[in-house]
């Protein structure tokens, strides 16, 4: 039987020792707005997947750093993680809970969708069906109240319900669950943590390595 493919997702948190050669051989590899995890994380970037709402998208496509950094010159895909129908419809309630957000919601696909365009490259906006499954996904492990999920966490879900191929490995480095107070990252680890136990996930780890070695 033919090997399946391996996909690196590739958060900005810390890379574990000896993860930037993996990344680097991955058969894809998917990292997130300034792409922080290059250099430590290797340098390979299939897929930048960027918040296309409120401050960091503006950042973004509001100077020329984002653009023609290395990693997105080589990337061949840009994915927006945010569906401009699912903020709207949070938009009161984020509002009314937390005023000082007001311009999360603010949607700026068509600037990344023009971007993609103009580059050559492919553009892809995960649904608001996936936010409303890791919404639902997140109830078990106790979810605090929050603002939205991670990014990390939609790529995730995105992966493994739209991309992933019978076979194929996904394997996570740079996920610190740590971060802006709006995700619950805690429950997010929770909840990484069971899709890694039920084997749809493996983590970049001191198991990893050894795991591949058996074929694992």
């Amino acid at each position: 039987m033919t090997a399946g493919r391996t996909i690196m997702i590739v958060g900005n948190g810390p890379v574990a020792d000896g993860a930037a050669a993996v990344i680097d051989a991955a058969d894809m590899v998917i990292r997130f707005n300034d792409c922080r995890s290059c250099g430590a994380g290797g340098v390979k970037t299939d897929i930048v997947a960027v918040c296309n709402t409120g401050r960091p998208a503006l950042a973004m496509l509001g100077g020329g750093a984002w653009k023609t950094s290395a990693a997105v010159r080589q990337a061949g895909a840009i994915w927006c993680v945010r569906s401009a129908e699912k903020l709207q419809a949070l938009r009161p309630d984020i509002e009314r809970h937390h005023p000082d957000l007001n311009d999360l919601c603010d949607d700026y696909t068509d600037g990344f969708r023009a971007f993609a365009k103009a580059t050559g490259r492919s553009f892809r906006v995960i649904p608001g069906s996936v936010h409303d499954s890791v919404d639902t996904g997140l109830k078990p492990f106790h979810a605090r109240r929050y603002v939205v999920p991670s990014s990390g966490l939609i790529v995730i879900a995105e992966v493994l319900a739209n991309v992933r191929l019978r076979g194929d490995r996904v394997v996570l480095s740079g996920f610190g669950h740590a971060g802006w107070a709006g995700h619950p990252f805690a429950a997010e680890r929770r909840y990484v943590d069971a899709l890694v136990a039920t084997a749809r996930l493996s983590r970049f780890d001191d198991n990893f390595l050894p795991a591949i070695a058996q074929g694992a």
